[in-house]
């Protein structure tokens, strides 16, 4: 009888130990979870704290994951959605899915940030990526002029492919048509995120790739590799910032609470700049890691407000899909 008795013991204390784990499920992008990502990190940081299960899952890049919410409504099983960026968060707020977030501090943006929805996780200057030994354009005219080869992400399920639509709008305003129609046969191919089209620029599939100014930060760090730049435009550069909204029917709120206001710690800042390669919001303790300091810094940041980009966002793809489908 003892024999039999032990499994029966230990099979419930195994369920009693696994009801207790609240789990926390976030809706993110495809890159943020990959194992190369900042997402396993984080996650095992956040788990040191609260003891529960958190669960990121991907759902292709940014604007896809935002599609996806919508398609689910309020049958969807996210907790939060970590993500989206300013562009989208007008169109996100409109869903009526996001609680406030409760969280109020203050970060090291270039802008001042008010929002009380979303909270801020890490931001960057879009950019083109290229070797140092392809001479680089000033702008958007010279390289509509070139015969030089770029790949970029559309914009319907991309937030860089959004942010490069934003950027010629914000840049041109209304000549923004006419340069996607001189900047169409640049282009190689579109994808439906940055991870694609990075892979098809690593391969040489194309001279240049949409990504940020930090990104040769990587390729220095990571892979000791000096060869890739971004380039810098006389227009100057989009910025993005990237945030985390709560789900307002979420089953775990005090769960949720606590990972929002983890965002801004230690245990989440200090994972982005060596794993998303993008500036945090709140500076680590140890500073920016070293190769940080060789990036170039755009004279002029171009945004337009989450109210701005959500008017002008339908205009700005209208004209990028006619360019290229002439």
């Amino acid at each position: 009888m003892k024999y039999s008795t032990l499994p029966l013991v230990a099979g419930l204390s195994f369920i009693a130990t696994g009801a207790i784990a609240d789990t926390l499920t976030v809706y993110t992008y495809d890159g943020f979870n990959s194992d190369w990502g900042p997402g396993p990190q984080i996650e095992a940081n956040f788990e040191a704290e609260c003891g529960c299960d958190l669960e990121f899952v991907g759902a292709g890049d940014g604007a896809a994951v935002l599609s996806r919410l919508r398609l689910e409504g309020d049958n969807t099983d996210a907790d939060i959605v970590l993500g989206l960026d300013t562009n989208l968060t007008a169109a996100a707020a409109e869903t009526g899915l996001f609680a406030a977030s409760g969280v109020s501090g203050e970060y090291d943006l270039p802008i001042d940030w008010t929002d009380e929805t979303f909270v801020p996780f890490d931001w960057g200057y879009f950019a083109f990526v290229a070797g140092k030994d392809v001479a680089a354009p000033a702008n958007f005219r010279e390289l509509a002029d070139s015969d030089l080869s770029i790949v970029i992400q559309d914009p319907r399920s991309s937030t860089p492919g959004l942010g490069l639509v934003m950027w010629i709008e914000a840049a041109y305003g209304d000549d923004a048509a006419s340069i996607w129609a001189d900047l169409a046969d640049n282009i190689v191919t579109v994808t439906p995120g940055w991870s694609e089209a990075y892979g098809l620029f690593l391969e040489g599939e194309a001279d240049a790739v949409l990504s940020y100014t930090t990104s040769p930060a990587y390729h220095l760090i990571a892979e000791e590799d000096d060869t890739k730049t971004s380039w810098t435009f006389d227009e100057g550069h989009y910025m993005q910032v990237e945030v985390a909204g709560k789900i307002a029917g979420t089953d775990v709120p005090e769960l949720a609470d606590q990972f929002m206001a983890f965002i801004a710690t230690e245990g989440f800042q200090s994972v982005i700049p060596l794993t998303n390669w993008m500036y945090p919001v709140v500076t680590p303790a140890e500073g920016l890691p070293a190769g940080f300091e060789t990036l170039s810094t755009p004279e002029t940041a171009l945004l337009f407000s989450a109210e701005d980009a959500a008017a002008k966002a339908p205009l700005a793809i209208d004209a990028w899909r006619n360019a290229l489908a002439q």
